[in-house]
């Protein structure tokens, strides 16, 4: 019998998973993991930004978390000897309108605390040669970190305080009991006093599993990058952003520095056809079924239509999507944009149809459960793993265990 198991080897499932381990040091803590390593989905497949909070909302979990974690992130790596680089990130405006809206993001990072600096265009042009704009805002505590690094990190750290790590061994099945919580699995069942699951692309499915009827649903939206050639690794000196149209529901293609040394541009956000569709040849028949027969989900799409169409096809026209980045970057070619793996972001949909905005969890009387952490969510890992230890500890004294 575990006292505590924890669903999901992503970054969440193990800064949880860690932290659990130093609060109750003499518990029996094991981490349950489908694929055959740490971080293979949502955690590995990212542009590994240390987000410094610039577009969340003030007062949310999300501008919380994401300050509290831009500098636990960076004082996790120095701890362990991970390479991060606090590069910053420009955020860029390139017409009247774009400057318009800049102005409420300049107030809303005032509102997170955020430490940032106006630029005119001559300032922009200094930092970022290669870059063209009218304006733009830096903000210094942005970085770039290999987050699969760091979660593997903690995964050492959870052996190396006597929990266990399960690879390869898929959930089927919940029982939620009295007593404890039965965990079936590929490998045999599993049985532990508390769970909690951080279970990403799976969060709706895993909580209908515990005998729940979750009011919302999972929406897989593939962000398909492309790499620039080497030729290019020096193209931009920070984090390019572009100024977000607020009628859009995500924040537009990007230039990324990444840790390796390499540029990559994206991501943008198509419908996947799979829960985990990594590509566009992805397609489940059964995943599709579930989310075209889902009210929320059908008016998401509606009143998306004309932005979806746009990404839709952007992503099947290299032209279209080479145009999102040539608006501040016009030095760049369409032989310029290689292949990159794509990643798929799990979006809790409600049933009235809205995209979830803030980080969502779903307790029952053994178990805590994540269900939705989209970006920021790699940044914000470590505070809200201890979120998430107080919530356990929470359902603990009402249990009476504690």
């Amino acid at each position: 019998m575990y006292d505590f198991i924890i669903l999901g080897g992503g970054i969440l499932g193990m800064s949880t998973a860690m932290q659990l381990a130093k609060t109750y040091p003499d518990a029996r803590l094991l981490v349950v993991e489908k694929e055959a390593d740490a971080a293979q989905h949502q955690t590995g497949h990212n542009s590994g930004v240390i987000h410094a909070g610039v577009y969340y909302t003030p007062g949310s979990l999300k501008a919380r978390f994401c300050l509290e974690g831009n500098r636990a992130t960076k004082d996790f790596c120095e701890a362990h000897g991970i390479r991060y680089d606090e590069c910053g990130k420009l955020l860029v405006a390139t017409n009247t309108l774009e400057m318009e809206r800049m102005q409420a993001l300049w107030e809303r990072t005032a509102a997170n605390g955020l430490e940032r600096e106006w630029l005119g265009a001559d300032a922009l042009r200094e930092r970022e040669p290669n870059i063209t704009g009218v304006g733009g805002i830096f903000v210094p505590s942005s970085g770039i970190v290999d987050y699969g690094e760091v979660t593997r990190a903690m995964a050492a750290e959870i052996e190396r305080m006597g929990g266990e790590i399960r690879y390869s061994t898929e959930v089927v099945g919940l029982q939620e009991r009295s007593h404890e919580v039965v965990v079936e699995t590929s490998q045999g069942d599993l049985h532990g006093r508390f769970l909690v699951t951080c279970s990403g692309l799976m969060a709706d499915r895993v909580v209908r599993m515990l005998g729940q009827a979750p009011d919302f649903t999972i929406c897989p939206f593939r962000g398909e990058y492309y790499r620039l050639p080497e030729q290019h690794d020096r193209i931009v000196n920070h984090l390019i952003y572009p100024i977000p149209d607020p009628a859009m529901p995500f924040l537009g293609v990007h230039l990324t520095r990444m840790i390796d040394g390499s540029v990559t541009v994206g991501p943008n956000a198509v419908l996947a056809l799979k829960r985990e569709g990594y590509r566009k040849s992805d397609v489940s028949l059964s995943d599709m079924a579930s989310m075209f027969t889902h009210p929320g989900i059908l008016k998401v799409l509606k009143a998306n239509l004309r932005p979806g169409l746009i990404e839709m096809k952007n992503s099947l026209y290299k032209r279209g999507y080479l145009e999102e980045v040539r608006k501040y970057c016009p030095s760049l070619t369409v032989e310029d944009l290689e292949p990159y793996p794509a990643g798929v972001r799990a979006q809790a949909v409600s049933r009235e149809g809205k995209m979830i905005d803030d980080f969502l969890f779903v307790d029952t009387r053994r178990t805590v459960n994540v269900c939705n952490a989209p970006s920021p969510a790699a940044t914000s890992a470590l505070p809200i793993g201890a979120h998430i230890v107080e919530r356990v500890g929470q359902r603990l004294t009402d249990l009476g265990q504690h």
